[in-house]
């Protein structure tokens, strides 16, 4: 098989390739290989690329195992024993990991190769990949136009070909929202589905790693290893994994779907109204029941979110203080001017700006005014959606209120940028999963083809129900067989 079919495949079709021997582990890295030298200086989604340690891990895999020869991309604030985690930032810039997040462990037991490391939004902070310190990662279905954040690389590289599948996180919508923009799926887990140990955190009781993918088997295939119990994260649910693939039986006849007014607002771009609305219409006609449903907290989500994330990040980020390791401050004249320009120095602006607002919302005398109000109104956004599931089986919404818009049209506009997740992370705060599938496509005004992401939300630990479901509206449409043809514009 030549390299540019190869590498078109999806998990699911390219392992009995392998098991049958049609195809050996190393042709599928050197064909991936080609394929990322040909479209990476266009769309830039790799941070950093380690084939010879691919190829030797290929010379050995096993592939009767899960993911046995099957090479994977990986976010790069996620650590793989000897690659750089940088989170691309520049306080971490020549920082190797020293051991295996869980997630990693459980793929590489699996037979799985992570063998390059995904450009994204610094410590996974923005929605469209421009907060790199370094570089900007292009969407391949148009090169002037953002990838979607923070998870851009990983989802750019698998709408390109250039991954059989990447591993992303989620913190309020950084698989689903690039997973959208550049037409693959993404799902998030439940909080807790998956470990979080390795994960470099940003808001510890909102990041989630998940799958970014061709298909929606693929996801669930990936799913089945990257979950279960882990001793090292607490909040790590302490219950066998069940099969997700074979959840991807059966049809939707008979499901409910609840579509919530708050979803369908004022603002959102109108194909994706015209995307959604025909998606829903799709569902009908698969005997699937939707209904009309409201949560009524919505719109105090993104208050909520960026308080709690910020007091987070605020925290967690406290740990870079270039003592142990990462970028230090030359020549600094005591103690405080060592931290402080080593932070200054090495932190971009929107990671500033996070632990900034952060620092505000924890401080004595606001504490209360903000961060445990926020805390108040994630319970509130929780028991909407524990209502809303008593009445349906899954919510269909939605991932982006528009498709992927220009290269700094938003960069120097937070609050714009924000807005990006506006249907995405209410997830978060409830701790519930989701998955983005392709459902269409919006066309500029120069008659390119931008993608557009149906959301579908289900219960905490309730993955298999949404792929399922999922997988129905997938096999009875052919959005998610449409590939980007690189270079769709020139680079400027």
């Amino acid at each position: 098989m030549k390299a540019p079919d190869l590498t078109a495949l999806s998990i699911g079709e390219l392992q009995p390739l392998l098991r049958k021997r049609e195809v050996s582990a190393r042709e599928v890295i050197e064909a991936l290989r080609t394929r990322i030298a040909t479209v990476e200086p266009k769309i830039e989604a790799y941070l950093s690329l380690d084939f010879d340690d691919a190829l030797k891990q290929a010379e050995k895999s096993d592939v009767s195992l899960p993911l046995g020869g099957v090479p994977l991309a990986i976010k790069d604030i996620i650590s793989v024993a000897g690659q750089p985690c940088t989170c691309a930032s520049k306080i971490l810039r020549n920082y190797r990991a020293v051991f295996d997040a869980t997630v990693i462990h459980n793929l590489k037991a699996a037979g799985a190769i992570p063998f390059g490391k995904t450009n994204l939004d610094e410590f996974a902070m923005g929605a469209s990949t421009e907060n790199s310190s370094v570089k900007v990662t292009r969407n391949p279905w148009d090169l002037s136009r953002v990838p979607g954040g923070s998870s851009g690389g990983s989802a750019a590289a698998v709408a390109a070909d250039a991954a059989f599948g990447a591993i992303g996180t989620d913190t309020g919508g950084s698989i689903r929202q690039p997973a959208a923009l550049c037409g693959v799926v993404g799902l998030k887990p439940s909080y807790g589905r998956v470990s979080r140990y390795g994960l470099v955190a940003f808001a510890s009781s909102l990041d989630q790693a998940g799958p970014l993918t061709k298909t929606v088997r693929d996801a669930s295939i990936l799913l089945n290893v990257m979950a279960g119990p882990d001793p090292r994260d607490s909040t790590c649910l302490n219950e066998k994994v069940p099969d997700y693939t074979a959840a991807l039986k059966g049809n939707v006849r008979g499901v409910r779907l609840g579509l919530p007014k708050e979803y369908m607002i004022e603002g959102i771009d109108k194909q994706v109204r015209a995307a959604i609305e025909k998606a829903v219409e799709h569902f009908r006609s698969l005997g699937a029941e939707v209904v009309d449903i409201s949560l009524p907290h919505t719109e105090y989500a993104i208050a909520s979110y960026y308080m709690i994330a910020s007091a987070e990040a605020s925290a967690n980020l406290a740990r870079f203080d270039g003592v142990r390791y990462g970028y230090r401050a030359e020549n600094p004249r005591d103690l405080f001017d060592h931290y402080s320009r080593t932070r200054q120095e090495g932190f971009g602006p929107e990671v500033k700006r996070r632990i900034i607002l952060g620092t505000y919302v924890l401080s004595s005398g606001y504490y209360e005014a903000y961060y445990a109000r926020a805390q108040k109104v994630r319970t509130l956004i929780r028991r909407d959606f524990t209502e809303a599931f008593a009445k349906v089986d899954a919510l269909i919404s939605p991932t982006s209120p528009v498709p992927a818009f220009p290269i700094g049209e938003r960069h120097s506009d937070p609050l714009q940028m924000y807005l990006a997740d506006v249907f995405t992370n209410a997830a978060n705060l409830a701790g519930i999963c989701g998955i983005n599938l392709p459902c269409g496509f919006a066309q500029t005004e120069n008659g390119t083809q931008l993608p557009i992401g149906l959301q579908l939300l289900g219960r905490p630990f309730d993955e298999g129900r949404i792929l399922q479901i999922a997988q129905a509206y997938e096999q009875s449409t052919d959005w998610h067989k449409q590939r980007p043809s690189l270079p769709i514009t020139e680079m400027s």
